[in-house]
Protein backbone atom coordinates (compact mmCIF):
# COMPACT_ATOMS: atom_id res chain seq x y z
CA UNK A 1 0.00 0.00 0.00
CA UNK A 2 1.62 3.49 -0.99
CA UNK A 3 1.98 5.95 1.60
CA UNK A 4 2.71 9.59 1.13
CA UNK A 5 4.75 11.23 4.43
CA UNK A 6 5.44 14.88 4.50
CA UNK A 7 8.16 16.46 7.07
CA UNK A 8 9.70 20.21 7.42
CA UNK A 9 6.58 21.98 8.16
CA UNK A 10 6.11 24.40 11.13
CA UNK A 11 6.31 28.74 11.78
CA UNK A 12 8.09 30.86 10.06
CA UNK A 13 8.50 34.81 9.63
CA UNK A 14 7.30 36.42 6.14
CA UNK A 15 10.04 36.59 4.02
CA UNK A 16 11.64 33.64 5.68
CA UNK A 17 12.07 29.79 3.85
CA UNK A 18 11.15 26.35 4.58
CA UNK A 19 11.84 22.56 2.79
CA UNK A 20 8.79 20.62 2.77
CA UNK A 21 9.61 16.69 1.67
CA UNK A 22 7.56 13.85 1.06
CA UNK A 23 8.57 10.59 0.89
CA UNK A 24 6.83 7.55 -0.76
CA UNK A 25 6.52 4.04 0.10
CA UNK A 26 5.26 0.75 -0.39
CA UNK A 27 5.23 1.33 -4.22
CA UNK A 28 6.69 -0.88 -6.84
CA UNK A 29 6.17 1.66 -10.05
CA UNK A 30 7.30 4.86 -10.73
CA UNK A 31 5.02 7.64 -10.44
CA UNK A 32 4.04 9.46 -13.25
CA UNK A 33 4.36 13.00 -11.56
CA UNK A 34 4.62 13.91 -7.88
CA UNK A 35 2.67 17.27 -6.71
CA UNK A 36 2.48 19.72 -3.54
CA UNK A 37 -1.34 20.76 -3.45
CA UNK A 38 -2.40 23.22 -0.08
CA UNK A 39 -5.44 23.57 2.06
CA UNK A 40 -6.21 27.32 3.55
CA UNK A 41 -8.57 27.79 6.38
CA UNK A 42 -12.12 27.95 4.63
CA UNK A 43 -10.82 27.51 1.35
CA UNK A 44 -10.38 24.74 -1.14
CA UNK A 45 -7.08 23.04 -1.92
CA UNK A 46 -5.26 23.90 -4.20
CA UNK A 47 -2.48 23.40 -6.64
CA UNK A 48 0.59 24.76 -6.02
CA UNK A 49 3.52 22.75 -8.01
CA UNK A 50 4.11 19.53 -9.78
CA UNK A 51 6.99 17.83 -11.44
CA UNK A 52 6.43 14.96 -14.13
CA UNK A 53 8.26 12.01 -14.19
CA UNK A 54 10.11 13.36 -17.09
CA UNK A 55 11.57 16.53 -14.96
CA UNK A 56 8.83 19.20 -16.09
CA UNK A 57 8.04 21.52 -13.24
CA UNK A 58 4.34 23.73 -12.91
CA UNK A 59 3.53 26.31 -10.50
CA UNK A 60 0.77 28.02 -9.57
CA UNK A 61 0.40 31.85 -10.76
CA UNK A 62 1.00 32.70 -6.83
CA UNK A 63 3.93 30.50 -5.78
CA UNK A 64 5.93 30.83 -9.39
CA UNK A 65 9.86 32.24 -8.57
CA UNK A 66 8.90 31.53 -4.95
CA UNK A 67 9.03 27.78 -4.87
CA UNK A 68 10.61 25.30 -6.42
CA UNK A 69 10.03 21.65 -6.50
CA UNK A 70 12.69 18.61 -6.97
CA UNK A 71 12.07 14.79 -6.83
CA UNK A 72 14.91 12.32 -7.14
CA UNK A 73 15.34 10.43 -10.18
CA UNK A 74 12.76 7.55 -9.03
CA UNK A 75 10.39 10.14 -7.74
CA UNK A 76 10.41 8.50 -4.10
CA UNK A 77 11.27 11.66 -2.64
CA UNK A 78 9.74 15.08 -3.51
CA UNK A 79 11.03 18.10 -1.87
CA UNK A 80 9.10 21.82 -2.13
CA UNK A 81 11.85 24.88 -1.12
CA UNK A 82 9.82 27.92 -0.39
CA UNK A 83 11.34 30.98 -0.54
CA UNK A 84 9.98 34.57 0.52
CA UNK A 85 7.21 33.31 2.34
CA UNK A 86 4.01 35.37 3.00
CA UNK A 87 1.51 35.04 5.45
CA UNK A 88 -1.11 33.61 2.51
CA UNK A 89 0.93 30.75 1.98
CA UNK A 90 0.12 29.71 5.38
CA UNK A 91 -1.92 26.25 5.10
CA UNK A 92 -1.59 22.80 5.47
CA UNK A 93 -0.01 21.25 2.89
CA UNK A 94 -0.31 17.69 0.56
CA UNK A 95 2.13 15.70 -0.59
CA UNK A 96 0.77 14.38 -3.92
CA UNK A 97 1.80 11.44 -6.19
CA UNK A 98 -0.17 10.80 -9.62
CA UNK A 99 -0.19 7.43 -11.56
CA UNK A 100 -1.83 6.93 -14.57
CA UNK A 101 -3.21 3.53 -15.86
CA UNK A 102 -4.90 3.21 -19.04
CA UNK A 103 -5.64 6.65 -19.21
CA UNK A 104 -6.91 7.14 -15.65
CA UNK A 105 -5.47 9.43 -13.16
CA UNK A 106 -5.24 7.33 -9.07
CA UNK A 107 -3.85 10.12 -6.90
CA UNK A 108 -2.18 9.20 -3.56
CA UNK A 109 -2.16 11.79 -0.64
CA UNK A 110 -0.08 12.19 2.53
CA UNK A 111 -1.92 13.26 5.87
CA UNK A 112 -0.81 17.18 5.20
CA UNK A 113 1.46 19.32 7.43
CA UNK A 114 1.16 22.87 8.39
CA UNK A 115 3.37 25.79 7.19
CA UNK A 116 2.32 28.86 9.25
CA UNK A 117 4.26 32.57 8.18
CA UNK A 118 3.27 34.81 10.56
CA UNK A 119 5.34 37.92 12.57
Amino acid sequence: QVQLVESGGGLVQPGGSLRLSCAASGSDFTFNARGWYRQAPGKQREFVASITRGGTSFYADSVKGRFTIATDNAQNTVTLQMNNLRPEDTAVYYCNAARIISGVQNDYWGQGIQVTVSS
